[in-house]
């Protein structure tokens, strides 16, 4: 929060989901291990110790899960870009839990024919603790 003229005025940083955005810093850039994972048809990047949530997969919670399609792999200044995936790269993650997202409403409707459909789904998620990155 900032104060400025009595009022409150929140910073931006701060309302920053540091998931989505997260700002590189140049010291951070250069000392931390990073690597472009692909996982159910998105693609993150990811660092040692972070937490994110991914497409479902079958897999329970505890477990531990190896990513292999790996497409790039930055660790300070060196660099190591697959074509398409960098041979030999995997990255372990540990399963935290699978659960769903919040309910969204899809709405139907055809104007001046009286049809309406209301349906909701949630989607489902897993949520994953990135543990090594091995290059």
């Amino acid at each position: 929060m900032v104060f400025y003229q009595g009022r409150i005025e929140w910073v931006m940083e701060e309302l920053c989901s540091p998931i989505r955005a997260r700002p590189a810093r140049k010291e951070e850039k250069l000392t931390m291990k990073h690597a472009i994972i692909v996982t159910g048809g998105k693609q993150y990047r990811v660092a040692e110790g972070d937490t994110l949530y991914i497409e479902k997969l079958e897999v329970e919670a505890g477990a531990e899960v190896n990513f292999d399609q790996v497409l790039a792999v930055i660790d300070g200044e060196n660099a190591k870009f697959g074509t398409p995936v960098v041979e030999g790269a995997t990255v372990t993650a540990t399963v935290v839990k699978n659960g769903k997202g919040k309910k969204i409403r899809v709405f139907k409707m055809k104007p001046k024919k009286g049809y309406r459909r209301t349906q909701g789904h949630r989607q489902p998620y897993t949520k994953v603790e990135i543990k090594t990155i091995n290059a």
